[in-house]
């Protein structure tokens, strides 16, 4: 299930460009936090709680919390421990929609929990979807992917193997979806503002659609 999923490339730009979306979303209009980089969120929980800041050092740990809650809900369902199901994977691409869908609802005053629920969901897709076509990947974050991409880069300065100049596209196309995603939902804050999430849910429903689609026409062959 995951091999078939992960070697999907428009389903990685799907993640990769909604992952941008909840950054953005998360850092522009909800309080200023990356819901997805949760070394930031590491440094700043030590820092806040190095200076005595208890309920500043606890606005980052419930961040890191959620993301730790969402890696184990994946790991569940991927092992069957959760929802037997062959769609499992699907459906949990389709949850993740839901509850950042859900995250629209809630008010600037309650931002804590908004971000909660964007790292919950951040986790659950960075360890549901962490490879493509062999390649260890993520489509929350960027940095695994530049040092990857860059390195893979550098493989076929040297040695003009073309297989590198494959792997560092694939990392780069990742890196620019999720700048893209990143673009376009800090317009759409503008426009429609606590809303604006649904960008990113509507990107996920669309790698639903696409899994699905994928695995019916795998039936008919």
């Amino acid at each position: 299930m995951r091999d078939r999923i992960s070697d999907s490339i428009p389903c990685v730009i799907l993640l990769a460009l909604s992952g941008g979306c909840m950054d953005a979303y998360s850092y522009l209009f909800r309080d200023h936090v990356f819901a997805n980089a949760q070394t930031g969120n590491m440094l700043l929980f030590g820092v806040n709680l190095a200076n005595g800041d208890i309920p500043g050092a606890l606005k980052y740990f419930w961040l890191i919390l959620a993301f730790t809650l969402g890696i184990i809900l994946s790991d569940m369902m991927t092992e069957k421990r959760v929802f037997q199901s062959e769609r499992r994977i699907e459906v949990s691409v389709l949850f993740e929609a839901l509850v950042l869908a859900a995250a629209a609802f809630i008010p600037k005053r309650a931002d804590a929990v908004a971000n909660m629920m964007i790292s919950f969901v951040c986790g659950i897709q960075l360890e549901t979807f962490r490879d493509f076509h062999g390649n260890k990947i993520a489509t929350t974050m960027c940095i695994g992917n530049l040092r990857s991409g860059t390195y893979n880069l550098d493989k076929f300065i040297n040695t003009r193997e073309r297989p590198y100049l494959r792997k560092a596209i694939i990392y780069y196309g990742i890196i620019f979806s999720f700048v893209a995603g990143a673009i376009i939902e800090s317009k759409m804050i503008i426009l429609i503002g606590a809303r604006a999430i649904w960008l990113s849910s509507a990107l996920l429903i669309a790698c639903a659609i696409v899994m699905f689609r994928q695995a019916a026409e795998k039936k008919l062959q």
